[in-house]
């Protein structure tokens, strides 16, 4: 198994498959990545020499990836909590942050429906 930015990625899988297991890194990214070291994306990992794979390597550093990306996003949502904008505030109530719906459905974001006192319940 191939480790490219401290992941590991599945050896069976075609390369523009396989480079999107690593965080931060798409099927956009990971054809841009292949054009640049000229691979052909038909290859499955498996078949890659040490060579291609440092290629693939030094490439993928040139993109904000794993756990920078992750700080940087984490980052970003402390900033506007701290800012008291809009999102932030959204962030802190743990609500929906785009705009969304949230009279019937963002059940994710908000958690399981906290019982109504006085509501009877359904079926009895």
């Amino acid at each position: 198994m191939a480790r490219i930015a401290g992941v590991n990625v599945p050896d069976n899988k075609r390369i523009t498959i396989a480079l999107t297991y690593i965080h931060g890194i798409g099927r956009k990214f990971s054809r841009d990545i292949i054009e640049k070291t000229g691979l052909d994306k038909t290859r499955r990992m498996k078949e890659l020499s040490e060579d291609e794979l440092n290629q693939i390597r030094a490439e993928c550093e040139n993109y904000t990836i794993e756990g920078d990306l992750r700080r940087e996003v984490s980052m970003n949502v402390k900033r506007k909590m701290d800012m008291a904008c809009y999102q932030g505030l959204r962030h802190r109530k743990h609500l929906p942050v785009r705009g969304q719906n949230t009279r019937t459905n963002a059940r994710t974001r908000k958690g399981p429906a906290k019982p109504i006192a006085g509501k009877k319940p359904v079926g009895k």
